[in-house]
């Protein structure tokens, strides 16, 4: 009788690597899964092109660079722009130099942005934008290179 509307979320729930409080890379640095970062990236920070990647930015986590991934968590710095091909979440501690393209975006009180938030349409996954090729990969142990 009621037709449910899907809410905005998350679709990866696997963290598979964590970045440390205490590391600090200097370069672009891709990953595939999810990433937790509760360290510190001079660079750009690319969920693997045409996969449901989730980026979790701590309050304790920095980046200097652009940022694109399919899903996007921030609760700490960023000073570059954010593209996600999804769904960004800005909580409360979050800090945005930039502009950020998304599909679905919630923002929690307290967070702000110094930039143009821009809605994007659904785009096939071939289309999406990339940065730079990376210069650090991460990835799961058992992943094999084609998949997601």
């Amino acid at each position: 009788m009621f037709s449910k509307k899907k809410s905005p979320g998350v679709s990866q729930n696997k963290l598979a690597t964590l970045i440390a409080h205490d590391v600090h890379i200097t370069g672009d640095l891709e990953f595939s899964d999810g990433l937790r970062m509760d360290g510190h990236v001079k660079g750009n920070v690319t969920g693997k092109p045409g996969c449901e990647t989730l980026l979790v930015l701590s309050d304790r986590g920095s980046i200097t660079g652009n940022v694109y991934g399919y899903d996007v968590i921030v609760n700490g710095r960023i000073t570059g722009d954010v593209i996600a091909d999804h769904f960004v979440e800005l909580q409360e501690s979050a800090h945005i130099t930039g502009n950020i393209y998304y599909q679905q975006l919630r923002m929690d009180v307290g967070a702000s942005v110094d930039g143009k938030l821009t809605r994007r349409d659904v785009l096939p996954a071939v289309a999406s934008p990339h940065i730079e090729p990376a210069v650090f990969t991460l990835q799961s142990p058992d992943a094999t290179g084609d998949e997601c």
